[in-house]
């Protein structure tokens, strides 16, 4: 089997964020089905920007400053 190239590597990654996504809306939907559409992606957006690790790049350790 040939080895992935990288722009194969990254969209992967692309898809499996979507779907980490779609499984966080689909489980905010459940625990609360009464919630309109609107509620249900300001859930979503929260959650993006407080699960741990999101507000240094989802990565253990010291952020990194090579980009910034």
């Amino acid at each position: 089997m040939p080895e992935e190239t990288p722009g194969q590597r990254l969209r992967l990654a692309f898809e499996m964020y979507e779907f980490g996504v779609r499984m966080q809306r689909m489980r905010i939907r459940r625990e609360h089905a009464d919630a309109t559409e609107a509620e249900i992606e300001e859930a979503v957006h929260d959650w993006l920007l407080s699960r741990p690790g999101a507000p240094l790049g989802d990565a253990v350790g010291q952020p990194s400053s090579r980009f910034a």
